[in-house]
């Protein structure tokens, strides 16, 4: 069920206020008091509904699952302005509105929930990106951050990528089905692709080009324009080192464990993996696994059996 609690005077990273913000979440598995916290920040084009029979990560997060809902308490915001079940958003302008902004606005959340501490915190792509920004707000208040198929602060690649989808989202005639388009071939690979479509037709439509037709459709139905624009904005604006922060230093001064799980076909967040050797040679509360996959980006929403056995061992740790 949707809920909904209120943020008062909350001032963004620009130092605008917001008089009344609106934070819509979900609740799953033991009630708020009763069983250790996870919260899941969803992707770009996720939302709350993480669980149950339509819940989009159903696989992980259920009854006898690896996450299980006998266990734990598991919360999810939807970011304001992601179109789920409501129009609600931080601002007109979607470019005002940062990861930063969003992590300051889930703990704020949480703490209305009389919430202070979470055993864990999970994201994939723009959730992941989001869990790094909230570790580094509140790290004792988190036993382990897990972010998945994502980095900790978007590269010049990224950024760009987001460019082109802004450019498609204001000037296209059709902006969210085409931006879609374009997207899924950055959550994707070239390999997945070819070996899934094989050059087939159906009449004198490559079928590839009707599966991108689909997915622009189906995101067309349930996703506004401004929800698209706001969430797409978001994926360019993570950033934990933007003023100096020492990754290194932080890991050190810290008792919280970073999961990091990555793709290793990511053509959207390459893998980073000689850095992150390094984090976790000079941090013992540093890990890094990588999902192999030739599906790309997208692998964490595909190959639950590696991502569910590379959890159990987080979760048995």
């Amino acid at each position: 069920m949707l809920q909904k609690i209120e943020i008062a005077n909350f001032v963004l990273e620009n130092e605008k206020r917001k008089a009344d913000v609106a934070l819509f979440y979900q609740v799953f598995g033991k009630p708020i008091g009763n069983a250790p916290v996870i919260l899941i920040n969803h992707a770009l084009t996720g939302n709350s509904n993480v669980s149950g029979e339509n819940g989009w990560w159903k696989n992980v997060i259920d009854y006898d699952h690896i996450i299980d809902l006998h266990q734990y308490t598991v919360i999810a915001f939807n970011i304001p302005g992601n179109n789920f079940q409501t129009e609600n958003g931080l601002s007109s302008d979607y470019k005002e509105i940062s990861t930063l902004d969003i992590a300051r606005l889930f703990w704020l959340g949480l703490e209305t929930l009389n919430i202070t501490n979470l055993y864990a915190i999970i994201g994939g792509s723009l959730g992941g990106g989001i869990s790094w920004e909230m570790a580094v707000l509140h790290p004792e208040r988190i036993q382990k951050v897990i972010p998945i198929a994502t980095h900790y602060f978007a590269s010049d690649w990224v950024i760009a990528n987001v460019g082109v989808q802004d450019d498609i989202l204001n000037f296209s005639q059709d902006p969210i089905a085409v931006a879609r388009k374009h997207a899924m071939l950055l959550y994707r690979t070239p390999l997945s692709i070819n070996q899934r479509f094989k050059n087939a037709k159906e009449g004198n439509i490559y079928t590839v080009n009707d599966w991108l037709s689909y997915h622009g459709i189906l995101l067309t139905e349930r996703f506004s324009l401004n929800a698209y624009r706001q969430m797409n904005f978001l994926l360019g604006t993570i950033n934990i080192v933007k003023n100096g922060f020492d990754l290194n230093r932080f890991l050190k001064e810290t008792k919280i464990e970073v999961h990091a799980i990555n793709i290793n076909s990511d053509l959207l967040f390459q893998n980073n993996l000689d850095e992150y050797e390094t984090l976790h040679e000079n941090n013992a509360n540093f890990n890094h696994y990588i999902i192999n996959s030739i599906h790309g980006h997208d692998a964490f929403l595909m190959e639950y059996q590696q991502l569910n056995e590379i959890l159990k061992q987080i979760f048995l740790n």
